[in-house]
């Protein structure tokens, strides 16, 4: 036996022994709620036999039959509690195998070279990870039923874990990449397929699950008292079993990281090169150029495709990254998919939800955008908007619109004379950003299915509900987004932006400058073709300091009069 079959030996063993302890958790759990019935079965046998006669006998073996009467009864609650209790499943795009049958091919064919079974699916997530998802709790199993399926048909297929994998991976990774990420995470069906580690993690799911909806709101009192002790139970079982459960996973993940090692092990080294990177771009990509985007309420429908183009920019700029950028003349990860554009728009607006909480569906205040229309739609949209939202605060100041001529027609020569003007103690600016501030919190919350709205949550599990038609539904009614970007902006920064964007305005207007896009850096401004990215500095003089000489000189260098309108609409 050589040593990567005695690793993967020894790993699979401590995980099953974790299991074992989980379930002697749950056992030990188990003797202590059916120890009154034991005991008045006891007292009762002793009595029929004329043992322990007398009435002080009597009464005690009555008041342990109640006492175990009240402990069965609360012991099956819990129990329903529990086993009815949904586990949260990951929003996800399920991939139905005929529209990536390459794909599918591709990890059945892994799982038979690791001697494993293959995950039962495939779905996508928006996000730089791959992992198996559990997802035959009875709850979940109408969702994921096609209409060609049979009630009582061979349902070996479903038992088997779903294989989540990271929508960027199909666009940045090559083929042979892609396979030799993904070998360590099927080699996980095999652990899962142990009877003795699925009945725990089945166990400490539905504690999991139990808790949950103990704290889900809107519950009345009749109803929520119960599930409340439900949860303190389920608390208490899953703060005893949480080391074992952690090691139980860590021991998994080291054996199916050991049975891995047999498949594309060099090239796995390399690709894990490729996570990295991959997951750098990702941020990027949302955090500067889909996020201003969805503030907007633009959705780009090829995120996917876009951090193709980032990574390809950072690899360009990063000398560390020098030579990624060849594997491009190779086989993408995407072409294993039959229509790569429209999983693309799906795993998409699901990172559009997921990341700012967009709605679920396309709308006037909240349409797809392209690429090619990134800088009409949302750089200069953007700049306009947060221009008159600045000129609408200083109206609502007292600010005059210029100093001379038409006092009608906004200019940037308004805004630098305020904030660069004497004020109070924090100067003209803390007041304005304030304001600014105020108005972008309440054009936010007035904004119908953008950030903080809570989505439909789960509805009832039956064959014919819609349960599947929401990624989001199986995941809880918690408010969106889930997984917010970044922090509320400050006062600060908000002024800077506006002011920056101002300038932007005044660039277009008056000195022939273009809105763009920079797939690292988001909205940008193009000044004869090429971007401009010294401005940040001088708006921040201007608007910390109140300092508009380095600003003038900016403006100068490039040619922008800031004494001409702006056009703000």
């Amino acid at each position: 036996m050589s040593g990567i079959d005695v690793g993967e030996e020894l790993g699979a063993r401590a995980a099953q022994a974790r299991a074992l302890s989980l379930l002697r958790i749950r056992g030990r759990a188990l003797a202590v709620a059916i120890l009154p019935a034991a005991v008045a079965v006891v007292l009762f046998a002793a009595g029929a036999q004329g043992h322990l006669a007398g009435p002080a006998w009597d009464a005690v073996r009555w008041a342990v039959l109640c006492v175990a009467v009240v402990v069965l009864l609360v012991t099956v609650l819990v129990a329903v509690s529990v086993a009815r209790a949904r586990p949260a499943m990951s929003p996800t795009v399920p991939v139905p195998e005929e529209g990536a049958p390459d794909l599918y091919r591709l990890v059945r064919e892994l799982a038979d070279r690791l001697d494993v079974p293959a995950p039962s699916a495939v779905a996508l997530t928006p996000d730089c990870d791959s992992w198996l998802e559990d997802r035959t709790h009875r709850a979940l199993r109408p969702a994921r039923r096609t209409p060609t399926e049979g009630g009582d048909g061979d349902r070996s297929g479903e038992t088997a874990p779903v294989l989540v994998i990271g929508s960027p991976f199909l666009w940045w990774m090559r083929v042979a990449e892609l396979r030799a990420v993904l070998a360590p995470v099927v080699a996980g069906t095999g652990p899962s397929a142990h009877p003795d580690i699925a009945a725990a993690r089945r166990f400490v799911r539905g504690l999991d699950a139990a808790i949950a909806d103990a704290a889900a709101p809107g519950r009345g009192a009749l109803r929520g008292a119960p599930l409340a002790f439900a949860g303190w139970v389920a608390r208490l079982l899953l703060r005893a079993c949480r080391d074992h459960a952690a090691e139980m996973e860590r021991c998994v993940a080291a054996a199916a990281s050991m049975r891995a090692q047999t498949v594309d092990y060099g090239l796995r080294i390399a690709a894990q090169e490729q996570v990295g990177l991959a997951y750098a771009g990702w941020d990027r990509l949302l955090t500067r150029v889909a996020l201003p985007a969805w503030r907007m309420g633009r959705w780009p429908s090829r995120l996917d495709a876009g951090v193709v183009s980032a990574l390809t920019e950072l690899s360009r700029r990063d000398r560390l990254a020098d030579g990624f950028a060849l594997r491009l003349g190779e086989r993408p990860a995407c072409d294993l998919l039959e229509e790569p554009g429209v999983a693309d728009e799906a795993a998409s607006l699901l990172a559009a939800r997921l990341f700012h909480g967009g709605p679920a569906e396309s709308g006037p205040d909240w349409a797809p955008v392209d690429w090619q229309q990134y800088p009409d739609e949302v750089v200069d949209r953007k700049w306009r908007t947060e221009a008159a939202r600045l000129h609408r605060v200083l109206d609502s100041l007292g600010v005059p619109r210029a100093a001379a001529g038409d006092p009608d027609v906004p200019t940037l020569a308004r805004v630098m004379e305020h904030l660069s003007g004497p004020g109070g103690p924090g100067g003209p600016g803390e007041e304005l950003a304030a304001r600014i501030g105020a108005a972008v919190a309440r054009e936010e919350a007035g904004r119908p299915g953008h950030g903080g709205q809570a989505h439909g949550g789960p509805g009832p599990a039956g064959p014919d509900s819609g349960a599947a038609e929401d990624p989001l539904d199986l995941w809880g009614p918690g408010p969106l987004p889930l997984f917010p970007l970044q922090p509320p902006r400050t006062g600060t920064e908000l002024l800077a932006d506006h002011v920056a964007a101002m300038v932007c305005c005044a660039a277009v207007d008056t000195a022939g400058a273009a809105p763009g896009l920079d797939w690292l850096d988001g909205p940008a401004l193009l000044v004869g073709g090429e971007r401009r990215a010294d401005l940040a500095a001088p708006v921040l003089s201007l608007v910390e300091d109140g300092d508009p000489d380095p600003l003038l000189s900016w403006l100068a260098e490039v040619g922008v009069r800031s004494d001409k309108p702006v056009r703000l609409v």
